[in-house]
């Protein structure tokens, strides 16, 4: 297993360019199956978990072209349905959480889909119900093998659409309901649906090859189910994450930074967010400028009381970016309360921080505050593990900051999210390798 070998406390300097979003990669991958024209994707992000599900497609018959670094062609004319029921797939499905969202389109196009449950971050209790409740809302049967964790919904008649309330604003159960309800017959309505910018960009995808998809960028749609859906070409929105990860990065190695092509229009909170930690961040056409800063001061409320970061469905704050947040406020000046209410193992990874004497207080599974340095204390190198994508990666900021070399073990956690990270690090002027420990 490779490790990052990190000695910290040096400035970055440059721009970087954001990859391609990886969770609106997962959701319009699986979209591809939906027909049996050709599909051109574009700002495929080169990351172990979009090339696993790139994998899995064409294990299920998918032609799949790579025209260039980061575009493919995709056409799933042919494919092998009886994958779905193999040894190889309940062992290749069960390594990729965006893998449950091939069901949708196979339910949809093929009256059939199958999963094992799927893998990813150990962050904490992450239930189907919401896509699979969905699925039986359209007239789907259901049906669970306990022993080997199989799931399978199944249609004779075909899909109706109907009337639905979801029980959660589910980003993977919306766009998963959404490429089934494309083909059903009929109307589907979708309340408390998901309106991240990823489910935006599904349904202008869907809508370019022929769906019928309204309220685009609310929390109501409504679908008019077509027969067939035609080819297209979609180019993926960059990685809000990142976009989030590098502003983080900056502030944490007091750095000038500027952060190319963006998208503004699509990162919501995250600017004002961190501005709310102190950080400049300046408007420069589609791009972040970071100046460098020797310090940052969290804001308090108007009446002086602490502040608190939470997550919340979309526009609010991503849950994503909470352990970047957490990091960041390690080194300001005052004291923040992280509050993440999705995911109650996420914020298990301060031990690594408390480590490195950051002062950290994990109030409960959900909450944790934190006292700023205000870069008086410096942080202090350590091996650490990473025990997931969003939680490496802060890891990785932190040994950025810190004084001395550390080690980050199981970084394939970071691999499965961020895109040749440590070529693009030195770039910047990092002290970072990859070795084999």
């Amino acid at each position: 297993m490779a490790s990052f070998k990190i000695e910290g406390g040096h400035t970055l300097k440059g721009s970087i360019t954001p990859q391609g979003a990886k969770n609106e990669a997962l959701q319009v991958l699986c979209a591809v199956l939906l027909t049996s024209e050709k599909v051109i994707l574009n700002n495929v992000p080169n990351i172990l978990d979009v090339n696993k599900l790139i994998f899995i497609l064409g294990e299920l018959g998918v032609k799949i072209e790579k025209l260039t670094t980061n575009s493919y062609s995709f056409q799933s004319d042919e494919l092998n349905l009886k994958y779905l029921e193999s040894a190889a797939f309940k062992k290749d499905g069960s390594s990729l959480r965006g893998s449950i969202m091939i069901v949708g389109p196979l339910l949809a196009r093929f009256g059939k889909g199958y999963i094992p449950r799927p893998g990813g971050d150990k962050i904490g209790r992450r239930r189907l119900d919401t896509h699979f409740q969905g699925f039986i809302d359209l007239g789907a049967s259901f049906r669970y093998n306990k022993e080997e964790y199989f799931y399978g919904v199944e249609t004779k008649t075909g899909l109706k659409g109907t009337k639905m309330l979801l029980d959660e604003a589910s980003v993977t159960g919306t766009a998963n309901i959404i490429m089934a309800a494309v083909l059903a017959k009929g109307v589907t309505t979708i309340y408390n649906a998901a309106c991240e910018p990823y489910i935006q960009q599904l349904s202008k995808m869907l809508n370019g090859m022929g769906a019928k998809i309204d309220g685009v960028g609310s929390n109501l749609l409504t679908i008019e189910g077509v027969t067939k859906l035609k080819g297209t070409e979609h180019t993926i929105l960059p990685d809000m994450i990142e976009v989030g990860s590098w502003i983080g990065m900056a502030a944490m190695t007091r750095s000038e930074l500027t952060i190319k092509n963006v998208s503004w229009k699509n990162l919501g909170q995250i600017p004002n967010v961190f501005r709310k930690l102190g950080i400049q961040i300046q408007k420069k056409d589609d791009d972040i400028f970071i100046p460098k800063q020797e310090g940052y001061e969290i804001q308090s409320y108007i009446d002086g009381s602490v502040l608190t970061v939470s997550d919340a469905p979309w526009p609010g704050f991503t849950p994503d970016l909470l352990s970047i947040i957490l990091v960041v406020a390690t080194q300001s000046k005052g004291t923040v309360l992280v509050h993440q209410k999705m995911f109650e193992s996420r914020l298990f990874f301060v031990d690594k921080l408390i480590d490195m004497g950051a002062k950290v207080i994990l109030c409960d599974p959900h909450r944790a505050t934190v006292i700023g340095h205000d870069f008086k204390s410096q942080l202090k190198a350590t091996k650490m593990t990473s025990p997931d994508i969003r939680a490496g990666i802060s890891l990785l900021i932190a040994a950025l900051s810190a004084k001395g070399t550390s080690i980050i073990h199981n970084i394939e956690q970071i691999d499965r999210g961020y895109e040749n990270i440590e070529a693009r690090l030195k770039a910047l002027g990092a002290k970072i390798e990859r070795i084999d420990v």
